[in-house]
């Protein structure tokens, strides 16, 4: 029997039911107080005993009738989040190292809760007694001193008196500070060099010196650091071998809804705990919240828990609700948005939070949380209270002041849900533009800020800064530019331009030269709130003239009552009116729709073919004319109206009908050289902004120069851009916009700060490879067929599945075109080459529940049985019918 088991035996005999310190017990098992310390210890990690926290330590056997082993915060949320049981059996590991811990590093991106688990860390090693219960706990970012190496040395380290001027009296440093405990290093990777350096010869050796002193000192220290970046590229490489244990702790996204669903459980109950009273939430709100886009992980979800909490006790308090209750109707947009996801969601949703309920109760009065999470003071809450006594106190209304408490806590949260990772995109902003360059940027964006009275969105101060950026360099240049709509601007916005006025002033005094007011009414622009830029998203419209009395409200009437939406203006021309007046009737339309840019115009005959070019001349719009109109024309430009498709897409939609059954007219690929696919960078002026993001697309995506280009445009004149986009799509498609401002077109768009924080950049990669085969589909089916011509079967699928799509009003997205464009390529060979096609299971029963489906791509295959002479069953129909469903 070893001495760990004989101390073991002794315990179990003396039945300690009170427990029993290590002094008495090595008097009674005859052996020195500290080697029983040591065994005691090595039992309580092996949990096979409990010790206390108070003094004397004391030590009891979990068997004792009554004791039962405490679960730490670690093993709570590894019980209840399975993706982070690696990563806590990792963390416990290095707490447990003998004889005092490993050093760690917690890799994560934003908000994943870094210092959190540090934190869980430091509880653990005082739960396991690996450290003192009074153990100091210090937490250190490393980004505050990021630039001044000496200070770092001296905040770690410390100062001895006289050191340097300013020293005036011996100062401890932090490793120090958290002697017997445990420091904290956050933001690791902003650490320089040279602080790694001074920093792994302390982890080497333990020994240290404060600045200017030669006694050498010593730490008992266990170091726990975070970063969100790559280490490896970031810190060197002797550094990183100092740190044995590597912890990856995965994001939102990695980890399962019923984790995500503990999670929001676990925050509302925070809240209910903090008020003090019950929260009541909705079932779509619960849904919401697990589904929505959460970039930001578990902090921003954390933090979009409290906002909707916060509001929800800020409407309790003006009596607008009498209780605190949450509706999915009153939740931010972006979080509102989980509720449209996939429809693969709606199982998950049914499965974990069912559908019987209308409202969750929560109360957090006997729940772990507090102790689990954190419970950060009531800081929001008490804001909300105090500003609302202050307000009654002014006689306002409660109608009046829910709006101004709404706007307080919209903005109190503003930094924690949108501001997490300014951090990555300052750094991508500083690889195209110069620190003090940024710095005056940043001057100027206050400076408006400040006058303007709100803040700007991250997309905003991207753009901005972009902006600015280029007009510092045109002035550096002795370049000027010219603002055609300059007095137009001075004229609408009074207040916007004259602070653009006072920040070019700024830019002035840093770059030492006069800047022309053009520059100010760009500037202009970025201050209009966004509604006032951006004009929505206008669907085309549909006008209708035709010769007869009543021709033309006739058949609109058809089409309106077929689509039960008032989708087609008609306007009567009989033979008697002249057709100036017919025109004035299509003037008088297009002048009261200022908003519309876009319209198809249908006519039956004679001059009303004309109108097109006179309208597109005095309005400054888009006008498509189709000659020759028929209600199957109305009906099928309404339709694709109301989808929100683009001008040239309808025209294109309602020539096809004149053709409906030349099925025998394969699409042919344009034969030249030129790109035939193209990304968009797009800002006010076609310069700055856009021309660094094209920049830093070419820098950061691969793509293939033969088939793609990147376009530089305008954006300040909105029916310029959109002359510009129709001209581009006539010979080329346009992958996606990336713009300063949103764009009223339908192509995919994203903001720049997005890009350039790298947040959709794998998005673009997979989007630009996905297209890439699509293109290159000709030459693939002509390598792999070898009994057709795998150039016209492309054509010819290509044509196939544009009937499809339009017949079913939808748009296949392009993986899912790759897909069936393989698949029927290769069943068409197969049956050519007489093989048997496959069983579909259940396959009656799949055909009588899609059956608007089947019926149509029935219909489509004709053309393709015809001209390949093969016969497609009902089997193969069915596998091509499961490409287009959940479109």
């Amino acid at each position: 029997m070893n001495k760990k088991e004989m101390i073991y035996n002794k315990i179990l005999e003396v039945g300690a039911e009170r427990g029993i310190d290590a002094k008495t017990l090595s008097s009674l098992v005859n052996m020195s107080r500290a080697n029983v310390s040591h065994e005691l210890n090595n039992l309580v990690r092996e949990g096979k005993l409990y010790k206390s926290s108070g003094r004397p330590v004391l030590f009891f056997a979990l068997n004792n009738k009554g004791i039962t082993k405490k679960e730490s915060k670690l093993d709570q949320l590894a019980k209840n989040n399975k993706s982070l049981k690696k990563v806590v059996e990792q963390m416990k590991a290095a707490v447990l190292y003998p004889p005092k811990g490993l050093p760690s590093l917690l890799l994560g991106d934003t908000g994943t809760g870094k210092s959190m688990f540090a934190s869980l860390m430091y509880e653990y090693s005082k739960e396991m007694g690996m450290r003192a219960e009074n153990s100091p706990f210090v937490v250190f970012n490393c980004a505050d001193y990021s630039n001044n190496p000496n200070l770092l040395t001296s905040q770690l380290f410390g100062v001895k008196k006289g050191a340097f001027t300013g020293a005036e009296t011996d100062r401890i440093g932090l490793i120090e500070k958290a002697d017997g405990g445990v420091l904290f290093l956050d933001e690791l990777h902003r650490l320089p060099p040279e602080g790694q350096e001074i920093l792994f010869t302390f982890l080497d050796t333990g020994y240290f010196r404060r600045i200017g002193d030669s006694e050498t000192r010593k730490s008992d220290v266990l170091i726990i650091s975070a970063t969100t970046e790559n280490p490896n590229s970031t810190l060197l490489r002797t550094f990183i071998r100092r740190i044995p244990i590597i912890i990856k702790i995965p994001s939102l996204k990695e980890r399962s809804l019923e984790e995500r669903l503990y999670l929001i459980k676990s925050f509302f109950k925070q809240e209910s705990l903090r008020l003090n009273r019950e929260i009541y939430v909705s079932l779509n709100t619960m849904r919401a919240f697990l589904s929505y886009d959460c970039p930001n992980n578990v902090g921003q979800l954390k933090s979009d828990v409290q906002l909707v909490c916060a509001k929800a006790y800020s409407e309790f308090l003006t009596n607008i609700k009498p209780d605190v209750r949450i509706r999915s109707v009153n939740l931010p947009l972006y979080i509102k948005e989980g509720l449209y996801k996939e429809k693969e969601h709606r199982a998950l949703w049914n499965k974990l939070v069912g559908e019987e309920i209308e409202f969750f109760r929560f109360s957090g009065s006997t729940d772990h949380n507090r102790e689990q999470f954190g419970n950060e003071d009531n800081g929001v809450y008490e804001i909300v209270e105090q500003k609302l006594e202050r307000l009654k106190s002014q006689g306002i209304s409660d109608i009046a002041i829910e709006n101004i408490l709404g706007k307080d806590i919209s903005s109190y949260f503003q930094k924690n849900i949108n501001g997490v990772s300014e951090e990555i995109n300052r750094k991508n902003l500083l690889s195209i533009i110069g620190e003090d360059d940024l710095n005056c940027i940043d001057k100027v964006i206050y400076y408006m800020a400040t006058e303007l009275g709100r803040n700007f969105s991250s997309n905003m101060y991207t753009c901005l800064a972009l902006h600015i950026n280029t007009l510092i360099n045109r002035v550096y240049s002795n370049k000027s530019i010219t603002n055609p709509q300059l007095n137009k601007i001075k004229e609408l916005y009074p207040k916007e331009f004259e602070i653009a006025l006072k920040a070019k002033n700024i830019i002035e005094n840093y770059v030492h030269h006069k800047i022309v007011e053009d520059e100010a009414a760009y500037l202009t622009v970025f201050l209009l709130p966004e509604d006032r830029i951006n004009n929505g998203n206008n669907k085309v419209k549909v006008i209708l003239i035709a010769h007869g009395d009543s021709t033309a409200t006739s058949m609109a009437d058809v089409v309106n009552k077929l689509l039960e939406e008032p989708c087609i203006h008609a306007i009567n021309a009989p033979l008697d009116l002249s057709p100036l007046n017919v025109l004035d009737e299509c003037r008088k339309f297009v002048s009261e729709n200022k908003n519309t840019k876009d319209y198809i115009l249908l006519v039956d005959m004679g001059s009303l073919t004309t109108f097109a070019d006179i309208i597109e001349k005095e309005f400054d719009v888009s006008m498509k004319v189709v000659p020759l109109v028929s209600t199957l024309h109305a009906l099928e430009a309404a339709r694709k109206a109301l989808l929100g498709l683009s001008l040239n897409e309808i025209y294109k939609g309602v020539l096809a009908v004149n053709s409906y059954f030349e099925m025998n007219r394969p699409l042919k690929e344009p034969q030249n050289n030129k790109p035939r696919a193209v990304m968009i960078t797009s800002c006010l002026s076609g310069e700055g902004g856009a021309v660094a993001i094209k920049s830093f697309l070419n820098n950061n995506l691969k793509y293939d120069k033969d088939i793609f280009e990147i376009i530089v445009l305008n954006c300040l004149d909105k029916n310029y851009f959109k002359q510009k986009i129709n001209e581009i799509r006539k010979d080329k498609e346009i992958l996606f916009i990336v713009s300063s401002f949103p764009v009223d077109v339908d192509i995919k768009q994203y903001n720049m700060y997005d890009v350039i924080n790298m947040k959709v950049m794998d998005e673009l990669q997979e989007s630009i490879n996905i297209k890439t085969t699509l293109i290159k589909m000709p030459i693939i089916l002509k390598e792999n067929i070898v009994n057709l011509d795998g150039e016209e079967l492309y054509n010819d699928i290509v044509y196939f599945l544009s009937r499809v799509e339009d017949e079913l009003s939808i748009k296949l997205k392009s993986e899912k075109t790759i897909g069936v464009i393989l698949h029927i390529a290769f069943m068409i060979s197969k049956l050519k080459s007489g093989e048997i096609p496959v069983e579909y299971p259940d396959k009656e029963e799949f055909i009588a529940e899609n059956i608007y489906y089947y019926n149509i791509i029935k219909e489509c295959f004709i053309f393709l049985c015809n001209k390949y002479s093969v016969e497609i069953s009902d089997n193969e129909i069915c596998y091509v019918m499961k490409f287009f469903l959940y479109e």
